[in-house]
């Protein structure tokens, strides 16, 4: 059993969980502390942090880590979100932080942090269930909100809007506005942005279900009307129960729901944003699993060190996120499948070569499936428009820095190679970046070298690894003279790269 500590620090909100871990028992929540700490009106005014709210922040972190002593912790996570990941001086921030308090903080990229709520959902018993029908993952934050949708059991789409509840007030705050037109003005400002999510992503999808993560509907449909933790009622009973809200002031929305004065604007801002996506996509029933970031960032680490193993795939997921991006951008389904099936073949029999290992197994997948979306926009500069499009599109799941590599490959599988002089000068990518997108395009290069005519004519590739030699050997019913004529160019980067050299043979 280990005792693990998830720390959060939110855009209005510092939580710690600690939990016991084990094989037999899975996640076993021990305690909940929670600290009331507005970061996100400094950064989403100002764009920084200020000092009075830094000096708070430590001190409550300080308070942490003695409770974490008392827990005997082994092992903690802390992760920043929106309010660190927007401020113009994150990096001062964090290193103040670890210097007053020791304990060091990473900052999630929307997609990562979206994940893990979406992990922390999946580790409940029915979510497998849930998503057999069409379902939206609606995910309310204080900078965001994320949607995303699920038909089959299959991710379809992911889509984040700068609609969090904690942004919300602050623009409504700044407009000077009567409590008579407040929920007009709220209307107004998230419809335009949830019709356009519709008219671009729903189409003629059926959505029965809507999950729902936030720190505030999902809190007052548990207590008020199932009694439960985690709960799934149908909508018109969730709309009842706001329109209750509606007619209470604040300090008896307060009172009557056990909840501090300052949350119940906020939970207001929450409850219109779910009542406007449920009747904009016609769902009947909402789940409010009662899950934080710290119950995924618990999940997550007990599935990493190998103590639990969850049911779903999370990794189908990813792949499904980017097929679909694929489509979006008239991407050939056929190729991708083809490039795909090559360059594993290649990544297998490469293995004690590169040294690389699952994680980068999959970014090489996805690269192959995203490998000409910039044909969309031009077929002359499709490296540099594939890069924009994989740099500007949200796939859940990657860090910033592993799309950073996805898109560099596809970028260098059309064009010639920038070695660290040039591609580590923007400061985005590291040496240990470079290596993997140098690695995974010398693959890509080769996998897309023996499809070139775009035929699809390897349907049987077999590599084997011989001294300085890859044996590439192909079917001996088909003709490769284009192949192997357009084939050196591209093996010598790979020659360039694992010093081995690629070689067709076709089978006698």
């Amino acid at each position: 059993m280990k005792t693990f500590a998830a720390i959060d620090v939110g855009s209005y909100e510092l939580a710690m969980k600690i939990f016991e871990i084990s094989q037999k028992s899975g996640l076993r929540e021990i305690d909940h502390i929670r600290h009331r700490i507005d970061l996100g009106t400094d950064t989403f005014a100002t764009g920084k942090i200020s000092y009075d709210r830094v000096d708070e922040l430590c001190g409550v972190l300080r308070d942490y880590g003695e409770i974490m002593k008392s827990y005997r912790v082994e092992d903690y996570t802390a992760y920043g979100t929106s309010a660190i990941r927007e401020t113009d001086n994150t990096m001062i921030v964090l290193d103040q932080i670890a210097q007053r308090t020791g304990i060091h903080i990473e900052v999630l990229s929307n997609s990562e942090q979206r994940f893990l709520n979406y992990k922390a959902i999946a580790s409940k018993g029915r979510f497998n269930k849930v998503v057999e029908k069409g379902t939206a993952i609606v995910d309310i934050g204080g900078g965001s909100i994320q949607i995303s949708l699920f038909d089959k059991d299959t991710l379809v789409t992911t889509q984040n809007m700068r609609l969090g509840v904690l942004r919300l007030q602050d623009t409504l705050g700044s407009l000077n506005i009567s409590p008579r037109q407040y929920e007009v003005i709220l209307d107004e400002m998230v419809d335009s942005q949830i019709q356009l999510f519709k008219k671009l992503y729903l189409k003629d999808r059926q959505i029965e279900n809507i999950i729902v993560v936030d720190d505030y509907i999902s809190a007052i449909v548990g207590r008020n009307v199932t009694g439960l933790e985690e709960s799934s009622v149908e909508m018109a009973t969730v709309e009842r129960l706001l329109e209750r809200i509606r007619a209470k002031s604040t300090q008896q929305a307060a009172k009557a729901l056990d909840m501090p004065e300052e949350n119940i604007p906020l939970l207001y801002i929450s409850g219109m944003l779910i009542h406007r996506i449920a009747k904009m996509m016609e769902a009947s029933m909402i789940w409010a699993p009662g899950v934080t970031l710290c119950d995924g960032m618990a999940y997550e680490y007990a599935e990493r060190h190998k103590i639990i193993k969850g049911e779903h795939d999370f990794e189908q997921d990813i792949i499904a996120c980017a097929q679909n991006i694929s489509k979006r951008y008239m991407g050939s389904k056929r190729r991708g499948e083809t490039l795909e099936k090559i360059a594993m073949t290649i990544f297998e029999s490469m293995k004690k070569v590169h040294g690389l290992g699952k994680r980068e197994r999959l970014l090489l997948r996805i690269a192959t499936l995203l490998h000409d979306c910039g044909k969309y926009i031009s077929l002359v500069n499709l490296g540099e428009c594939s890069y924009n499009i994989i740099m500007s599109t949200e796939i859940i799941g990657l860090s910033h820095i592993e799309r950073e590599i996805v898109a560099n490959v596809v970028k260098y599988n059309h064009m010639d190679f920038d070695y660290w002089e040039v591609m580590g000068s923007n400061g985005a990518i590291d040496r240990e970046a470079y290596l993997t997108i140098a690695k995974l395009t010398a693959i890509l290069k080769v996998a897309n070298g023996l499809d070139r005519s775009h035929k699809q004519k390897f349907k049987d590739v077999k590599a084997t690894l011989k001294e300085r030699e890859l044996i590439i050997t192909v079917e001996d019913s088909v003709d490769i003279t284009l192949e192997k004529g357009m084939f050196t160019k591209r093996s010598n980067f790979f020659e360039e790269v694992y010093s081995i050299r690629p070689v067709i043979r076709q089978r006698s």
